[in-house]
Parts: structure tokens; C-alpha cells; sequence
């Protein structure tokens, strides 16, 4: 079911979602928290699915705001039923002045004593943390991804981080991590003596892979970005030097990958770029502070050398 409620007000709005809860049942009870999604209208309805995909693990109610030029003007919209999966979205567009506190429009949308998860889908602003929406959010997800220079915007995230911070580019890295730690927990139980990351130049999380694994193993890491005439997204490589021989992990197409070690049969594995439901889904699991990807966006990238090809 969906209520469009033009020119309206955040009581009215508020108010209606009572009645809506009144008629149609308890479909606010069993939320577990608030996702706060900050999209331009370009973006928004792909938040939205991605967001509606996720609540069938964590119930949740959406709100999504988007803002614009021209009068003052708030339009409203309520999703409930099978038009917001296993939550109820509301989405408020707001215009001139109205679209002036972000922090005012939602604050009495939120579901009372329910953690706040506010996310960027683009376009996240220079310090989340401190940012209107950012303020009432225990957990707050940008997206480097999206940003026209990768390095700029890793760098940025390095020198704002605040404990609550986390970006998809890191979460994009769940697969992989799992899978060279699966490796490494293996016989022969040899030092790595080298570390190679190959990915796309469009991808920070080349950078915040070679980051991850340079802290993890104490050992240099050598990274590169691939000519995007070969490789456009996404990790393409990485070999893992010691005594006995390399191990490769490596994609020779999006979604595969081959890994080969010393004196073993190659192995194909499924390993395919991660959708942003997954990523979403897999943010709201945990609603405190990421402390790994805190230390890799800060520590960890600062000591990073720079790639050893230029984007």
C-alpha cells in the first residue's frame, strides 16, 4: 500500500503512520531499528529496494529523504505492505526552505529506543559524524565507490573517522578476506614474505584490501590498479608470497576465481562482486563500531605506500 501525502507536514506525516498501524495492525512492533536514507532522486528508489531486500533479515522502518530547489514544500510518501517488503518506508522530499534541517524532518519519524542507522548512498558528506543526520546515528555507511577520485575520498574517510563510521568499498571485502585467511590458516604454516593487490582503478577496495593485509601480516604490500581496458571494478588479484611458492587468488572473469597454491590442484571459487543488499544487510548486523575498519581507514592506509601505477 502506498499513501502519498503532498504538501504536507512531519506531524501529519507521524500521524498518519498511527493510523496506518491502527487500521493494518502492529506493523511498527518488531522493528529493530530506523535506517535514515540521504539519496538524491536519482538514487533513491535503488536505496529503497536495496533497503527493502534487507529488512526481511533486520525488520525496520526506512526513511528516506531527498532535497531540492524551489518553493518551500515538504511531499511525503508511506510504503507499507507489500510495497516496503518487511519494513515500512517513508519518503520525504523537501524542498527550499523546508529541505534547509535535515535533522528536523526525521527526529519525529524515528521509532522510539531504536538504534539510528543513517546512510549516504552518494554523495556523503565531508564528515558524517558531525553532519546533521550523522548526530543522531549510532552506525553511519558511506559508499567511496561513487566518489569521481577514490584515493581523495579514502583519505578524507582516514582523517574524519569517527568510531560508527563504516564504507560498502570495506564491506565489498567480506569474501575475500574470508577466503586468503582460510588459506593462511593452512599448512605449511610459512611467514608471508610479500603481498601483491592488482584491482580496478575505479575501486577503493584495491586500497583498502593492500591496507588490510600490510597491517595483518607486518609485511609490505605492493598494490596497482589495472588498465580499465581489461578490468573495470572490483579486486582482481592477489598473491601472497613465502618459502614454499605463491599463492594466487585471482579473478580471470567478474564473479570466478582461481586459486592456485604450491603443489595443490587449482581451485575455482565463486566469488562474485557483493550486491548492495548484501552489503547493506551485512552493515546492519552490527550496530557498534567497526574497530577493524576504524584502524584500516586510519592506521593502516596512512602507512599504505601509493599504487605502483597511476589510474
Amino acid at each position: 500500500m502506498i499513501i502519498d501525502l503532498p504538501d504536507t507536514t512531519v506531524s501529519q506525516v507521524a500521524k498518519q503512520l498511527v493510523k496506518v498501524r491502527e487500521e493494518g495492525g502492529a506493523v511498527a512492533l518488531g522493528r529493530v531499528l530506523t535506517l535514515v536514507i540521504a539519496a538524491r532522486n536519482g538514487v533513491a528508489e535503488a536505496a529503497i529496494d536495496a533497503a527493502n531486500d534487507a529488512s526481511r533479515e533486520h525488520p525496520m522502518r526506512v526513511i528516506v529523504i531527498t532535497t531540492g530547489d524551489g518553493d518551500s514544500r515538504l511531499d511525503a510518501q508511506i510504503r507499507v505492505g507489500g510495497d516496503a517488503g518487511a519494513s515500512e518506508v517513508v519518503v520525504l522530499r523537501a524542498y527550499g526552505d523546508a529541505a534547509s534541517n535535515e535533522e528536523s524532518l526525521i527526529t519525529g519519524l524515528l521509532l522510539p529506543d531504536a538504534p539510528v542507522v543513517a546512510w549516504w548512498p552518494e554523495d556523503a558528506p565531508t564528515s558524517p559524524s558531525t553532519s546533521p543526520l550523522g548526530r543522531i546515528a549510532q552506525r553511519r555507511i558511506t559508499d567511496a565507490a561513487t566518489s569521481p577520485d577514490v584515493r581523495d575520498r579514502l583519505a578524507l574517510l582516514g582523517r574524519t573517522h569517527a568510531p560508527g563510521d563504516t564504507d560498502l568499498a570495506w564491506t565489498r571485502l567480506t569474501h575475500w578476506r574470508e577466503q586468503l585467511a582460510a588459506v593462511l590458516d593452512q599448512p605449511p604454516y610459512e611467514p608471508i614474505t610479500g603481498v601483491e593487490v592488482r584491482g580496478g582503478s575505479a575501486s577503493p577496495s584495491t586500497a583498502l584490501l593492500a591496507a588490510w593485509l600490510q597491517m595483518a601480516l607486518g609485511v609490505r604490500v605492493r598494490w596497482s590498479y589495472e588498465n580499465p581496458e581489461h578490468w573495470q571494478e572490483g579486486i582482481k588479484s592477489v598473491r601472497l608470497t613465502r618459502a614454499s611458492g605463491d599463492i594466487l587468488l585471482e579473478r580471470p572473469s567478474p564473479g570466478i576465481a582461481i586459486l592456485t597454491q604450491p603443489d595443490q590442484p587449482n581451485h575455482d571459487l565463486h566469488l562474485p562482486r557483493r550486491t548492495l543488499r548484501e552489503c547493506l544487510a551485512e552493515e546492519l548486523r552490527r550496530l557498534d563500531p567497526d574497530v577493524l575498519y576504524g584502524r584500516v581507514i586510519t592506521e593502516g592506509w596512512e602507512k599504505l605506500g601509493p599504487p605502483e601505477t597511476g589510474e
